[in-house]
């Protein structure tokens, strides 16, 4: 792992910070958010680093993720990396500080370098999580990656919710999209973006509150666009709508309406994909 190029020196320790965007099954050849795999979450990284054998040496990391937040000991000697109970813990920046303000050197001597714990002065550290937390804070509400699209045209609407249609290219690739909208407190909201393109199809949970962007795996899918349109059939769009973060939408959602309109929207977006390939 990367160590932050945000610096707060601490005696014996420097905590380095950086913000991480993990797309899930990101391709590894794009080299999506510096994450390739796994699922799909953004937030702080909080690192503590000290020297252990003449080299800078990451001795703890806390990820201060939005979703499966974590923190490894020693990872260059893979002391092990525990999760955080969200409901529990509470936001995991708050959490982070209140460890390296009352456990640090126990931590750094769990992750194996007892020699450095020894060294940590706690007034120093006293004086300088305060600025961690404060630097933390402000660069995740200002690095948070969002997503904001166009709505799409035509519009469809199926109750509570629309879907907006559209064609889409985004540097080499493109194809068609399906934007998943509705209204939040008198504003049009996209819950879930789908773009079926042609080299790297994917999804968003949530493109403008939490943005979790999922790659689908063409070695094992044909047609993107047939696979999200299965998706809809299939009834999947409920509870994807409430892993998006709204739950109330997906619990009002008319089904019986839906699924008459998801045969408009079948239709419109694969005559919009055969007069426009992308």
């Amino acid at each position: 792992m990367e160590i932050g190029s945000t610096r707060i020196e601490a005696g014996a320790v420097t905590f380095a910070l950086h913000h991480r965007y993990l797309d899930g099954g990101a391709p590894h050849e794009q080299g999506a958010g510096g994450g390739g795999g796994g699922n799909a979450t953004q937030g702080m990284c909080i690192q503590v680093i000290g020297n252990a054998d003449g080299k800078e040496t990451e001795l703890l990391r806390f990820d201060c993720f939005d979703d499966d937040a974590h923190y490894h000991y020693g990872p260059e000697k893979h002391r092990g990396r525990i999760f955080l109970d969200p409901t529990v813990a509470g936001n995991p920046i708050g959490w982070t500080v209140k460890q390296l303000r009352t456990k640090l050197p126990a931590m750094v001597t769990k992750a194996g370098y007892p020699e450095i714990a020894e060294q940590i002065d706690p007034a120093i550290i006293a004086a300088k999580v305060d600025e961690v937390e404060a630097t933390a804070r402000e660069m995740d509400a200002k690095e948070h990656n969002y997503t904001r699209h166009q709505r799409g045209d035509p519009v469809i609407e199926a109750g509570n919710i629309r879907f907006g249609l559209e064609m889409r290219t985004v540097r080499e690739d493109g194809g068609p999209a399906i934007h998943l909208m509705a209204d939040v407190a008198d504003n049009e909201i996209e819950l879930i973006a789908f773009d079926a393109f042609r080299i790297y199809p994917h999804y968003h949970y949530g493109p403008r509150y939490k943005n979790e962007r999922i790659f689908l795996d063409t070695t094992l899918i044909d047609d993107p666009l047939d696979h999200f349109l299965g998706w809809f059939k299939d009834g999947k769009l409920p509870e994807m709508i409430a892993r998006a973060g709204y739950p109330t939408i997906a619990d009002n959602i008319d089904r019986e309406l839906l699924a008459e309109k998801l045969k408009e929207v079948e239709a419109t977006i694969k005559d919009m994909a055969a007069k426009d390939p992308r």
